[in-house]
């Protein structure tokens, strides 16, 4: 029987395919205007390696080029302090004129480093920086798939598993503590575990028959949604709490899966093949009616990925000319647009903290690679080079 529910598994997996820098608001004075385009700024330091660190973390966003001091509306000079901080000092006008001083702590000095740069996008651009948190992801190394855990800039990846078995759809905890992952360890099916990365146990989460995945926190990080098949065909569920069992949400002969949380926890979006093909859905996280949200893009809409900050948002995977890119719906506008254009296919998106920038898969020659993208400038950045092997299911913590 379990075998049924393994090739069910595979059936539905191809059709529906911060720590804060500081407690005070920084406000410099309004840098870019909306549609006024990218900010020019000079990054430099009497160390080398921290401002070759910071030129490439600004190099990633899209709402910057990285100039010289003479074209520049502002300087960020970053320097080392005492221990494993640095001070970051930002300028403007020409001569420059000192606009903020900071000291910035850190784990070490590439993390104040990076710490300072997401202080320097904080008062310049007046949104949250990315570029200090961390992503957890699927890594192929060799042929074996495990989860990885990495910086933004992947400097520094390491494994969380040697499992030496399939693995999908890894899920931070808000905190950045636990993770929630789809493995086959142990019964050669799909289960959901969970890692706390303090104490480095693997704890199991849902080992129904059948199949198990999807599983993802709710924004206050007390409930988990996922998808279960222990019913017979693919529904939402919801626990609050591993060892409690779960509710379910949805009845219904068709398969649901891919749970995303709105930003206050009380709804959820998800993907289903009520209408024959997949399209993304939403309900209330209680239960109740499910409605289909009109992405009205795509014939194919799947793994819906709500924005932590605008709850207008939803990202998405759309079928697109052949392939898949990255799609974006607004709740205000009842509108969606297709955001990327890259060769073959984007899927998988998952949002940064700011709620301008998503990480997703790009597929490729049968290559998967993650790619950053600012979803306002629509500029795409891969996060690491294709030598590192296969990345592929991001989740974002900061």
């Amino acid at each position: 029987m379990r075998m049924f529910h393994h090739l069910l598994f595979l059936i539905a997996s191809f059709s529906l395919l911060t720590t804060a820098v500081s407690a005070q608001v920084i406000d410099i004075g309004d840098a870019v205007r909306q549609g006024e385009g990218r900010l020019g700024i000079a990054v430099d330091s009497t160390d080398a390696a921290l401002a070759k660190l910071a030129r490439r973390a600004f190099a990633l966003h899209g709402g910057y080029t990285v100039t010289t001091a003479a074209k520049s509306a502002y300087t960020f000079q970053i320097e080392r302090a005492s221990g494993s901080s640095v001070t970051l000092t930002i300028g403007s006008g020409q001569p420059a004129q000192e606009q903020l001083r900071r000291v910035v702590p850190g784990r070490d000095l590439q993390n104040a480093t990076l710490r300072a740069c997401d202080l320097a996008v904080e008062a310049t651009l007046h949104v949250k920086g990315f570029f200090a948190g961390k992503l957890v992801f699927i890594g192929k190394q060799r042929g074996v798939s495990e989860v990885y855990t990495s910086d933004l800039l992947f400097n520094r990846v390491r494994p969380l598993t040697a499992d030496r078995a399939l693995a999908t759809g890894p899920n931070w905890s808000p905190d950045g503590t636990k993770l929630l992952y789809t493995t086959y360890y142990k019964t050669g099916f799909p289960d959901i575990y969970m890692i706390d990365l303090q104490s480095g146990r693997k704890i199991p989460v849902a080992t129904y028959k059948g199949t198990n995945s999807g599983g993802e926190y709710s924004p206050n990080g007390r409930s988990i949604a996922m998808s279960l098949t222990s019913a017979g065909n693919a529904e939402i569920f919801v626990t609050e709490s591993i060892d409690k069992k779960p509710r379910r949400l949805t009845t219904n002969k068709s398969l649901e899966t891919s749970p995303t949380w709105s930003p206050d926890g009380r709804r959820l979006a998800f993907t289903s093949d009520a209408r024959g093909k997949p399209q993304i859905y939403e309900m209330s996280a209680n239960g109740g009616p499910m409605r289909r949200i009109p992405t009205n893009v795509s014939s194919y809409c799947s793994e819906p990925t709500w924005n932590p900050i605008k709850e207008n948002l939803i990202a998405f995977t759309a079928a697109v000319s052949g392939g898949f890119q990255i799609a974006l719906y607004d709740f205000k506008t009842r509108s969606s647009q297709i955001l990327t254009t890259v060769s073959q296919s984007a899927v998988e998106p998952t949002w940064m903290n700011d709620g301008r920038h998503l990480v997703f898969t790009q597929r490729q020659n049968g290559r998967m690679r993650l790619m950053l993208l600012d979803t306002e400038t629509k500029k795409v950045s891969s996060l690491h080079v294709p030598d590192f092997g296969d990345a592929s299911s991001a989740s974002f913590a900061y």
